[in-house]
């Protein structure tokens, strides 16, 4: 039978910031309880005072901080450099039985020029081109009989070096989207290697959400 101490886990997992902020000691634990009283009262089909909710906010147990734990401190003083690449495109087609045979010219043409940024993600449904804005024209040409889903230009890619060891770090990636989320930045896309983690933005995001990350970094 669930409690009211169940709804409160439930509640505070659901929203990270929220259990986050709880562990801190930065909530004001009755105003916090008047706050879930409504949605707790729901959950339990039945009237819930307030005084039981503070009681089990103030019982709740979360899990260590991440950001305390040694290895996840040792990940951050190792991140490596930031690089910034601009005037992007990011092409989004469904996939096709020739899909791959296209990109396989296009890639010959990558292959040629070296200093061009390309990534290319393959989904259940969909697939992720993203090539320097130079290529776009070559793109759309061997590309013309594939079923564009999207297309965005104007992007800028934003890469962090991650220590070798980062896979096997809990949470990692939680702290970056968590820093990104606080100044308002929105992302178009998160591209990931075993060692590289990268953000795609409008160009409205670019100066917040590398001040972000340097910070973060720093």
């Amino acid at each position: 039978m669930k409690t009211v101490s169940n709804c409160v886990e439930d509640i505070l997992i659901a929203q990270p910031y929220l259990e986050e902020a709880l562990s801190r000691n930065i909530i004001n634990f009755s105003a916090l309880a008047i706050e879930l009283t409504e949605p707790i009262s729901k959950m339990l089909k039945k009237e819930v005072k307030p005084g039981a909710i503070m009681m089990a906010l103030r019982r709740y147990n979360p899990p260590v901080v991440l950001t305390n734990s040694i290895k996840m401190k040792k990940v951050i003083q190792n991140l490596g450099d930031i690089t910034v690449r601009s005037n992007l495109t990011d092409f989004t087609v469904k996939n096709s039985d020739t899909l791959i045979h296209n990109h396989a010219q296009i890639l010959q043409k990558i292959n040629e020029e070296s200093k061009l940024f390309y990534t290319f993600t393959r989904g259940i449904h969909e697939s992720n081109i993203i090539v320097s804005s130079s290529l776009n024209d070559y793109v759309k040409t061997h590309l013309k009989n594939e079923i564009f889903i999207a297309v965005q230009e104007g992007l800028t890619a934003i890469s962090i070096n991650l220590p070798e060891d980062n896979s096997k770090i809990a949470g990692l990636y939680y702290h970056f989207f968590k820093r990104l989320a606080w100044e308002g930045v929105v992302l178009y896309e998160v591209i990931s290697t075993t060692n590289e983690f990268t953000i795609l933005v409008e160009e409205e995001f670019v100066d917040s959400a590398f001040l972000a990350i340097k910070r973060f970094k720093n």
